[in-house]
């Protein structure tokens, strides 16, 4: 399968790769790998060798960084993912019975994506809200406090949120 960036995305790309001195193209590695998931919706060896030539870097050392983040997805994803703190704070607050408690609801285990392809659960290291524990991370915002009734009311505005969008 062919990968291939859309004009306006290259050219994003082209200038972020700009803000750095010839042959240090690595250093804009990770901002590449975003524009690649916005782009694409993962990260699939192709997209990543793709994104190794543009770069002029080996694929390893792009598979390296991808695989090294939590915020990469390495296989698809459901529209809403629910990437759930699993260090010490969150787990002292609660987190493990949080994460059991989305995986009963949505019948899903970490990792995996609901039959709709609506939600993927991930769990991830700390995401710097200790104070605000049990808490994950959906997209560019931080759900906190997390309860049972927190859970379905968040995915219950996931849910509606997708009907009134289709």
């Amino acid at each position: 399968m062919s990968v291939q960036f859309s004009p306006e995305k290259l050219d994003k790309i082209n200038e972020l790769i700009s803000h750095y001195p010839e042959g240090k193209h690595k250093s804009a590695l990770i901002g590449v790998l975003h524009i690649a998931e916005e782009e694409f919706g993962w990260l699939s060896v192709n997209t990543m060798d793709y994104v190794a030539s543009l770069l002029k870097l080996q694929p390893i050392e792009v598979y390296e960084v991808a695989s090294f983040y939590s915020m990469f997805n390495l296989k698809p994803v459901g529209k809403y993912v629910f990437e759930v703190c699993q260090t010490g704070p969150c787990m002292l607050k609660g987190s493990d019975q949080i994460i059991d408690y989305i995986k009963q609801k949505l019948n899903i285990g970490v990792g995996e994506t609901t039959e709709d392809g609506m939600f993927t659960l991930k769990t991830v290291e700390c995401l710097g809200a200790c104070g605000y524990a049990p808490m994950m991370q959906m997209g560019k915002f931080y759900k906190e406090h997390l309860t049972p009734e927190r859970v379905d009311q968040i995915i219950e505005e996931c849910r509606n949120n997708s009907a009134r969008n289709n």
